[in-house]
């Protein structure tokens, strides 16, 4: 609810009410729609960018490293005790036979001299341990070939002699912010040997380390097992990565690939093993399968004995620093001879055992089965000549009963998830395309499913459609309805729906405004996600918040309505109840001065709303009824007179209209993913947030809401309004209140 619904939070154990305009974020006891706001509020003051990271967990490197030093202590993590709980929860858990003998150690207790970084972070610095990430130890091997990135993720100012406090960070991306998180250099060993990444070198310890610190941020070591290298890639570097299949790659590969090299995009690729033992096994052309290889270049040169103006090439390089492509454009091949001496100097062609070679881009595409790119976000490039995307970043919710509406194969539901505008405002700087278009890639990440494993959460199955914007609707920030997506094909979507952490996808539109929904498979799943567009030009994207407003339509003069047989009914039994103090017939006596508690509303009102045959309901509860004292009381007294029972009154009959027009079943409930409709009948115009707090109040365990919550919630929005204007004196959309007055309207509502 606007206004009076805006956030409030603890600090400093001193209370803030911050005020915020009435059509943004909203307030709600719910730990996520706090969360959201502080990080929305952190993000206004820089917080969570690379130059200025979140303490995760609260947890400052630096003050906490001096705090050591000063009391000459090491520095021992309470949020990442050696202990069972940071080990795992099932095969490493506190049970398991695995555990048993290991002791946690530093450095010092295991070697002589350690060292954080020996001669410079190298591949051969990460060796597997005993736990199922090598998906993580391979992303790290690809960081150490791009030394500017990697003492990004490893600061570089960590020993174990200078200022050694036990106390080492690492910074990662994490769902759009950058995090710094702290750990303590106590590290598992069973017999005195690391039990999980060690470096070839015994006495250097910084991928050791680094794994800790990511094991802290999913929760425990066993939560890495098993995943994907792109998965870390992007936390490592905030970028998004592209999957290409050679055998299904689009026609313009060569060109995204040249493209994302100008970006600084990450690039690998590899081939695939069909048998797990011949992975990493040399073929005879002196390419090795199931190895991961790194794109450096892709470039054009003119061959002077062809027809065709210019050869495209490809330059990889192989990590282990050696065995090399021994096919055409190798190092020492006769092609070499075919190209002037310019353009050998061009392409830094050598003639070594370094593990980097060239190839023919028709070859590449003949040997490499699959290719992953990973593009950088503008600030993880601080290079001004290289051609950055440009990055909307998106945080969004699916909640059960309300966003989480499933796929478009659940028509009634679809429409309630989550959905944001896209503006495609330039098109591509591109003169060998004809059509006028707009390149961009999306990527649906759904969030804190690792560390949520140990709780039995599994990935998802997601995706996401695009639907073009009708010009006659450009502008219009309204929540698409369900109409709209019956009549409306959709212009583009993923290619499936798959249970990845992040489904990204390539696409190329004409300038203009699409809604981009994204979803999970199924209905009623409920989780967390981060929706991100890449484009080449400018495009802007934002969920779709409709204005925050109510409709105050002005009750009509006593006399001037006529009273139907049931508001006569309902006047004897209010007369019954509070006593006739008047004379004069029952039509006349809306004006007299009786007056109902609480109690006495809910027998006036339950004695008439019960009997009526087309509306299923047990009556309202007494503390409905108490709201809608707190409604319609004016006067303060927490009792209702005749007047203000007829207002209220003509209230409820227009509000059980709705409910009867939604419970097409005469269940005597609806569904909760119909309450968006209701309310807005009821004008109460809402953003997304709005619903899914209502939905969370006052939804029952099937998603369903009765005439009673339905009632009720109606009654508090009614009643909320009315405070927030009443208080709002210049209509500007902001109040200010004490914290007496807070209590007081929040209290009595």
């Amino acid at each position: 609810m606007p206004g009076l619904l805006d956030l409030f939070m603890f600090q400093a154990s001193k209370l803030y009410i911050l005020k915020k305009r009435c059509n943004e974020m909203p307030y709600t006891p719910s730990g996520f729609f706090c969360d959201r706001l502080i990080r929305e509020r952190e993000r206004r003051d820089g917080e969570g960018s690379i130059g200025k990271p979140l303490h995760f967990q609260g947890q400052d490197f630096e003050a906490l490293r001096q705090e050591c030093l000063q009391k000459k202590v090491v520095f021992e993590d309470d949020t990442f005790p050696p202990a069972h709980e940071s080990l795992g929860h099932k095969e490493l858990g506190h049970k398991s036979n695995k555990v048993k003998n290991i002791v946690w150690k530093r450095p010092k207790e295991i070697c002589d001299n350690p060292q954080f970084i020996v001669g410079g972070a190298s591949r051969t610095d990460i060796c597997q341990g005993d736990l199922g990430d090598c998906w993580l130890l391979a992303a790290i091997a690809c960081l150490t070939l791009n030394e500017k990135l990697l003492y990004r993720v490893v600061p570089q100012d960590q020993t174990f002699t200078e200022n050694y406090a036990g106390i080492f960070h690492f910074q990662f991306w994490r769902y759009g912010d950058w995090i710094d998180v702290v750990i303590d250099d106590r590290i598992p060993t069973f017999n005195n040997q690391l039990v999980f990444t060690k470096s070839a070198e015994r006495n250097e310890f910084w991928s050791a380390l680094l794994e800790k610190a990511y094991a802290k941020v999913h929760g425990s070591y066993e939560a890495l097992k098993g995943g994907n290298t792109t998965e870390a890639m992007e936390d490592f570097t905030g970028g998004v990565t592209e999957f290409y299949e050679m055998k299904e790659a689009p026609k313009e590969l060569y060109k995204i690939m040249k493209k994302a090299l100008e970006r600084g995009s990450l690039m690998g690729c590899s081939i695939d093993a069909l048998v797990p033992a011949r992975f990493e096994t040399r073929t005879v052309t002196g390419l090795v399968k199931g190895h991961a290889y790194s794109v450096t270049a892709v470039e054009e040169c003119k061959q002077s004995h062809q027809k065709e103006a210019k050869v495209r090439l490809v330059r990889l390089r192989n990590p282990w620093g050696q065995v090399e492509w021994n096919g055409p454009w190798s190092d020492n091949s006769k092609e070499w001879a075919s190209i002037s001496k310019a353009d050998k100097e061009k392409l830094h062609h050598q003639n070594a055992e370094d593990g980097e070679f060239w190839m023919s881009f028709e070859d590449f595409k003949k040997n490499y089965t699959k290719i992953e790119i990973c593009n950088l976000t503008p600030d993880a490039l601080e290079d001004d000549k290289i051609h950055k995307w440009t990055v909307s970043v998106n945080e969004g919710r699916w909640v059960r009963g309300c966003s989480a509406g499933g796929c478009r194969n659940y028509p009634d539901t679809f429409w309630t998830n989550p959905q944001y505008r896209l503006r495609l405002l330039e098109e591509d700087d591109d003169p060998e395309e004809n059509d006028l278009a707009c390149t961009f890639v999306v990527a649906l990440m759904q969030k804190n499913r690792r560390s949520e494993r140990k709780m039995g959460a599994n990935l998802f199955t997601i995706g996401f459609a695009i639907y073009e914007v009708p010009k006659e609707m450009h502008g219009n920030k309204q929540h698409m309805p369900k109409d709209f997506f019956l009549f409306n094909s959709s212009k583009a979507r993923c290619k499936s729906y798959i249970n990845l952490r992040e489904v990204t996808q390539r696409f190329r539109l004409g300038p203009g405004e699409y809604v981009i929904v994204p979803s999970t498979y199924e209905p009623h799943q409920e989780g967390d996600f981060i929706l991100r567009v890449f484009s080449e030009k400018r495009n802007t994207s934002e969920e779709i918040e409709n204005r925050i407003e109510a409709d105050h339509p002005v009750p009509a003069p006593a006399s001037a309505v006529e009273e139907s047989e049931e508001d006569k009914h309902f006047l004897t039994i209010f007369q019954q109840i509070a006593g006739d103090v008047s004379s004069g017939s029952p039509g006349s006596a809306w004006g007299t001065e009786m007056e109902i508690t609480a109690n006495e509303l809910k027998n006036v009102l339950n004695k008439v709303v019960v009997e009526q045959k087309d509306l299923k309901t047990e009556g309202f509860s007494l503390e409905t009824c108490r709201s809608m004292i707190a409604l319609m009381d004016m006067d303060g007294t927490g009792r209702l007179n005749l007047q203000e029972f007829r207002h209220l009154w003509n209230k409820i009959k227009r509000w059980q209209g709705i409910f009867k027009h939604y419970d097409c079943d005469y269940s005597g409930s609806i569904c909760s993913y119909e309450m968006r409709n209701a309310v807005n009948d009821a004008g109460f115009h809402l953003n997304n947030q709005l619903y899914d707090i209502i939905t969370m109040r006052y939804s029952n365990e099937n998603m369903n809401i009765d005439f009673d919550s339905f009632i009720s919630c109606l009654v508090r929005l009614e009643g909320m309004f009315r405070a927030f204007q009443a208080f709002d004196q210049d209509g500007d959309g902001l109040i200010t209140l004490s914290v007496l007055e807070w209590l007081q309207l929040t209290m009595y509502a």
